[in-house]
């Protein structure tokens, strides 16, 4: 098939790199013949096969690449040795760069940014002023916004939500419905268990329990989990399963000194 892109005579300089904007040769996807794109440094960094495109301001540059039906769109800049494909969207003032990878149905976008070796894949999202970076992995429906950090060997997935100031690193692991957010700080996996009706668990906050949209403190759940269960229409048997999912949660909290 014939190229889809050229690289027109209008250029620009980033970071020193001298960039050419493209002009679509024929159409594809939501692309019109003629259709005026963003900015890449040569025709290594879109691939000529494929529906994805480099729109607007956005800039792909060094030996990035973006190819498959990728999109990259805004004031995004794609560079170093980044790779962005697959169904993957890259927008707004977004940033990903050094070895990192943004693929499968991801979104990263606003202010975000992906770098070192992390990778963003299946329907994560990463957005706000969050940053995923070193060796850490997003992926599932897993949610990095807000100012969240997310890093070192981390890993983010199933639905979780990582937000507002926190950061996950280390070796840490988040999956399932977990919810880490304020100024919660993870180097190790919190504790997590999927009970009959809700989740519950300890999420990064010391001395305090999560389970839906209830959080309180440890001497909270102790004194009205019975009540809190039959709130929510628990059986007798449920309350008890709760009751012993709290009590475990408490003595795992204060193994690690999290109870205070």
């Amino acid at each position: 098939m014939s190229d889809k892109y050229k690289l027109t005579n209008e250029t620009k300089e980033a970071s020193g790199i001298k960039l050419f904007r493209i002009q679509a040769l024929r159409s594809f996807g939501d692309v019109k013949a003629g259709d005026l794109g963003g900015w890449v440094e040569g025709v290594k960094n879109l691939s000529q096969e494929g529906d994805a495109w480099v729109s607007r301001n956005a800039q792909v540059y060094g030996d990035a690449q973006v190819h498959g039906k990728a999109r990259v769109s805004g004031d995004t800049q794609v560079s170093g040795n980044a790779w962005v494909y697959g169904d993957a969207w890259v927008s707004g003032d977004a940033l990903v760069y050094g070895d990192a990878q943004v693929h499968g149905d991801a979104r990263v976008y606003s202010d975000a940014q992906v770098y070192g070796d992390a990778r963003v894949h299946g329907n994560a999202r990463v957005f706000g002023n969050a940053g995923v970076y070193d060796n850490a992995r997003v992926s599932g429906n897993a949610w990095v916004f807000g100012d969240a950090q997310v890093f070192g060997d981390a890993w983010v997935y199933g639905n979780a939500r990582v937000s507002d100031n926190a950061q996950v690193h280390g070796k840490a692991r988040v999956s399932g419905k977990a919810q880490v957010y304020g100024d919660a700080n993870l180097e190790k996996t919190p504790i997590y268990i999927q009970g009959r009706r809700y989740w519950i668990g300890y999420c990064g906050e010391p001395g305090y329990i999560r389970s839906g949209c209830e959080c309180h403190t440890i001497s909270w759940w102790l004194e009205n989990v019975e009540d809190c269960a039959k709130e929510n229409g628990y059986t007798e048997t449920e309350q008890r399963e709760y009751r012993l999912h709290v009590c475990h949660i408490v003595a795992w909290m204060r193994l690690y000194g999290l109870d205070k």
